[in-house]
Protein backbone atom coordinates (compact mmCIF):
# COMPACT_ATOMS: atom_id res chain seq x y z
CA UNK A 1 0.00 0.00 0.00
CA UNK A 2 2.85 2.40 0.83
CA UNK A 3 4.40 1.85 -2.60
CA UNK A 4 1.06 2.63 -4.24
CA UNK A 5 0.67 5.82 -2.17
CA UNK A 6 4.16 6.91 -3.21
CA UNK A 7 3.23 6.39 -6.86
CA UNK A 8 0.00 8.36 -6.36
CA UNK A 9 2.07 11.20 -4.95
CA UNK A 10 4.47 11.14 -7.89
CA UNK A 11 1.53 11.17 -10.31
CA UNK A 12 0.51 14.57 -8.95
CA UNK A 13 3.90 16.05 -9.84
CA UNK A 14 3.80 14.42 -13.26
CA UNK A 15 0.39 15.88 -14.16
CA UNK A 16 -0.16 19.05 -12.12
CA UNK A 17 2.12 22.01 -12.97
CA UNK A 18 0.92 23.76 -9.79
CA UNK A 19 2.52 21.11 -7.54
CA UNK A 20 5.76 22.60 -6.19
CA UNK A 21 6.75 20.47 -3.21
CA UNK A 22 5.88 17.18 -1.55
CA UNK A 23 5.06 18.94 1.71
CA UNK A 24 2.57 21.23 -0.04
CA UNK A 25 0.86 18.30 -1.75
CA UNK A 26 0.71 16.19 1.39
CA UNK A 27 -0.74 19.02 3.48
CA UNK A 28 -3.04 20.82 1.03
CA UNK A 29 -4.23 18.53 -1.79
CA UNK A 30 -7.74 17.29 -1.02
CA UNK A 31 -7.59 14.73 -3.82
CA UNK A 32 -4.50 13.17 -2.26
CA UNK A 33 -6.13 13.18 1.19
CA UNK A 34 -9.22 11.42 -0.18
CA UNK A 35 -7.06 8.87 -1.96
CA UNK A 36 -5.06 8.17 1.22
CA UNK A 37 -8.30 7.58 3.10
CA UNK A 38 -9.54 5.30 0.32
CA UNK A 39 -6.33 3.24 0.25
CA UNK A 40 -6.61 2.65 4.00
CA UNK A 41 -10.35 1.94 3.90
CA UNK A 42 -9.95 -0.41 0.95
CA UNK A 43 -7.20 -2.34 2.72
CA UNK A 44 -9.33 -2.65 5.86
CA UNK A 45 -12.25 -3.80 3.70
CA UNK A 46 -10.00 -6.50 2.28
CA UNK A 47 -9.22 -7.62 5.83
CA UNK A 48 -12.97 -7.93 6.44
CA UNK A 49 -12.98 -5.24 9.11
CA UNK A 50 -16.63 -4.20 9.68
CA UNK A 51 -17.97 -0.64 9.74
CA UNK A 52 -14.59 1.15 9.96
CA UNK A 53 -13.87 1.31 6.20
CA UNK A 54 -17.21 2.98 5.52
CA UNK A 55 -16.70 5.34 8.46
CA UNK A 56 -13.31 6.39 7.06
CA UNK A 57 -14.91 6.92 3.64
CA UNK A 58 -17.60 9.18 5.07
CA UNK A 59 -15.11 11.14 7.17
CA UNK A 60 -13.00 11.72 4.06
CA UNK A 61 -16.12 12.84 2.19
CA UNK A 62 -16.90 15.35 4.93
CA UNK A 63 -13.33 16.70 4.96
CA UNK A 64 -12.58 16.75 1.23
CA UNK A 65 -15.89 16.73 -0.66
CA UNK A 66 -14.77 13.55 -2.42
CA UNK A 67 -16.60 10.26 -1.90
CA UNK A 68 -14.85 7.00 -2.79
CA UNK A 69 -16.51 3.78 -1.69
CA UNK A 70 -14.07 1.44 0.08
CA UNK A 71 -15.07 -1.45 -2.20
CA UNK A 72 -14.14 0.39 -5.41
CA UNK A 73 -11.00 -0.85 -7.15
CA UNK A 74 -8.50 1.85 -8.11
CA UNK A 75 -5.17 1.24 -9.83
CA UNK A 76 -1.81 2.92 -9.42
CA UNK A 77 -0.84 6.54 -10.14
CA UNK A 78 -4.41 7.79 -9.76
CA UNK A 79 -4.90 11.57 -9.70
CA UNK A 80 -7.94 13.64 -8.72
CA UNK A 81 -7.39 17.27 -9.75
CA UNK A 82 -9.13 19.71 -7.35
CA UNK A 83 -11.69 16.99 -6.69
CA UNK A 84 -14.69 18.66 -5.04
CA UNK A 85 -17.83 16.69 -5.88
CA UNK A 86 -16.09 13.55 -7.20
CA UNK A 87 -18.08 10.36 -6.48
CA UNK A 88 -16.78 6.83 -7.13
CA UNK A 89 -19.32 4.07 -6.53
CA UNK A 90 -19.04 0.70 -4.84
CA UNK A 91 -18.44 -1.51 -7.88
CA UNK A 92 -16.44 1.01 -9.90
CA UNK A 93 -13.07 -0.14 -11.23
CA UNK A 94 -10.31 2.25 -12.32
CA UNK A 95 -7.10 1.31 -14.13
CA UNK A 96 -3.63 2.82 -13.87
CA UNK A 97 -2.62 6.39 -14.73
CA UNK A 98 -6.20 7.71 -14.63
CA UNK A 99 -7.03 11.40 -14.06
CA UNK A 100 -10.38 12.74 -12.85
CA UNK A 101 -11.27 16.41 -12.61
CA UNK A 102 -13.72 17.98 -10.17
CA UNK A 103 -17.36 16.96 -10.22
CA UNK A 104 -16.82 13.60 -11.93
CA UNK A 105 -19.26 10.79 -11.06
CA UNK A 106 -18.63 7.10 -11.59
CA UNK A 107 -22.15 6.10 -10.64
CA UNK A 108 -25.00 3.67 -11.15
CA UNK A 109 -28.24 4.12 -13.05
CA UNK A 110 -30.79 2.56 -10.70
CA UNK A 111 -31.32 -0.02 -7.98
CA UNK A 112 -29.80 -2.93 -9.87
CA UNK A 113 -27.44 -5.19 -7.96
CA UNK A 114 -24.10 -6.66 -8.97
CA UNK A 115 -21.75 -4.72 -11.24
CA UNK A 116 -23.62 -1.44 -11.50
CA UNK A 117 -20.79 1.11 -11.74
CA UNK A 118 -18.39 1.73 -14.63
CA UNK A 119 -14.98 0.21 -15.34
CA UNK A 120 -12.29 2.60 -16.57
CA UNK A 121 -9.20 1.33 -18.35
CA UNK A 122 -5.71 2.78 -18.00
CA UNK A 123 -4.55 6.22 -19.18
CA UNK A 124 -8.09 7.65 -19.09
CA UNK A 125 -8.73 11.39 -18.61
CA UNK A 126 -12.21 12.48 -17.45
CA UNK A 127 -13.08 16.18 -17.71
CA UNK A 128 -14.77 18.31 -15.05
CA UNK A 129 -18.40 17.50 -14.35
CA UNK A 130 -18.53 14.38 -16.51
CA UNK A 131 -20.89 11.58 -15.46
CA UNK A 132 -20.14 7.96 -16.34
CA UNK A 133 -23.11 5.84 -15.35
CA UNK A 134 -23.89 2.14 -15.23
CA UNK A 135 -21.86 -1.03 -15.56
CA UNK A 136 -20.19 0.10 -18.78
CA UNK A 137 -16.55 -0.17 -19.83
CA UNK A 138 -14.34 2.75 -20.82
CA UNK A 139 -11.33 1.48 -22.77
CA UNK A 140 -7.69 2.42 -22.39
CA UNK A 141 -6.47 5.84 -23.56
CA UNK A 142 -9.96 7.37 -23.65
CA UNK A 143 -10.53 11.09 -23.17
CA UNK A 144 -13.96 12.23 -21.91
CA UNK A 145 -14.88 15.88 -22.34
CA UNK A 146 -16.11 18.13 -19.55
CA UNK A 147 -19.81 17.76 -18.58
CA UNK A 148 -20.30 14.74 -20.82
CA UNK A 149 -22.81 12.07 -19.78
CA UNK A 150 -21.52 8.64 -20.77
CA UNK A 151 -24.15 5.87 -20.81
CA UNK A 152 -22.58 3.38 -23.23
CA UNK A 153 -19.25 1.59 -23.34
CA UNK A 154 -16.44 3.41 -25.14
CA UNK A 155 -13.74 1.57 -27.16
CA UNK A 156 -10.04 2.21 -26.50
CA UNK A 157 -8.22 5.19 -28.02
CA UNK A 158 -11.39 7.28 -28.35
CA UNK A 159 -12.52 10.78 -27.47
CA UNK A 160 -16.14 11.37 -26.40
CA UNK A 161 -18.14 14.50 -25.63
CA UNK A 162 -21.75 15.61 -25.24
CA UNK A 163 -25.04 14.71 -23.56
CA UNK A 164 -25.42 11.86 -24.13
CA UNK A 165 -21.77 11.38 -24.99
CA UNK A 166 -20.84 10.47 -28.55
CA UNK A 167 -17.53 9.34 -29.98
CA UNK A 168 -15.76 12.03 -32.00
CA UNK A 169 -12.42 10.29 -32.33
CA UNK A 170 -11.74 6.57 -32.40
CA UNK A 171 -8.61 4.48 -32.75
CA UNK A 172 -6.46 7.58 -32.71
CA UNK A 173 -2.98 7.84 -31.29
CA UNK A 174 -2.48 7.01 -27.63
CA UNK A 175 -3.29 9.97 -25.40
CA UNK A 176 -0.31 11.08 -23.27
CA UNK A 177 -0.74 11.03 -19.49
CA UNK A 178 -0.47 14.80 -19.34
CA UNK A 179 -3.17 15.47 -21.96
CA UNK A 180 -5.69 17.66 -20.14
CA UNK A 181 -6.35 20.48 -22.62
CA UNK A 182 -10.14 20.42 -22.69
CA UNK A 183 -10.36 23.90 -24.25
CA UNK A 184 -9.36 22.49 -27.63
CA UNK A 185 -11.89 19.66 -27.73
CA UNK A 186 -13.71 19.54 -31.08
CA UNK A 187 -17.40 20.42 -31.20
CA UNK A 188 -19.16 18.39 -33.92
CA UNK A 189 -22.51 20.13 -33.32
CA UNK A 190 -21.01 23.57 -33.90
CA UNK A 191 -19.12 22.24 -36.93
CA UNK A 192 -22.37 20.90 -38.41
CA UNK A 193 -24.17 24.22 -37.88
CA UNK A 194 -21.28 26.01 -39.57
CA UNK A 195 -21.51 23.62 -42.54
CA UNK A 196 -25.28 24.19 -42.79
CA UNK A 197 -24.73 27.93 -42.73
CA UNK A 198 -22.29 27.65 -45.65
CA UNK A 199 -24.81 25.55 -47.56
CA UNK A 200 -27.52 28.18 -46.99
CA UNK A 201 -25.20 30.93 -48.23
CA UNK A 202 -24.46 28.95 -51.39
CA UNK A 203 -28.17 28.27 -51.98
CA UNK A 204 -28.97 31.97 -51.48
CA UNK A 205 -26.33 32.95 -54.02
CA UNK A 206 -27.72 30.45 -56.57
CA UNK A 207 -31.25 31.80 -56.08
CA UNK A 208 -30.05 35.39 -56.47
CA UNK A 209 -28.13 34.50 -59.66
CA UNK A 210 -31.15 32.68 -61.07
CA UNK A 211 -33.44 35.65 -60.36
CA UNK A 212 -30.90 38.01 -61.90
CA UNK A 213 -30.63 35.94 -65.08
CA UNK A 214 -34.31 35.14 -65.48
CA UNK A 215 -36.22 37.11 -68.21
CA UNK A 216 -38.51 39.87 -67.03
Amino acid sequence: MFKTVSQDLQAIFDRDPAATSRLEVILTYAGFHALLAYRLAHWLKGQRVPFLPRAISQLARWLTGIEIHPSAKIGERFFIDHGMGVVIGETAEVGDNVTLFQGVTLGGTGKERGKRHPTLGSHVVVGAGAKILGGITIGDNVKIGANSVVLKSVPPNSTVIGVPARIIKSQGERLPDATMDHTNMPDPTADRFAALELELIELRKKLENRDANSPR
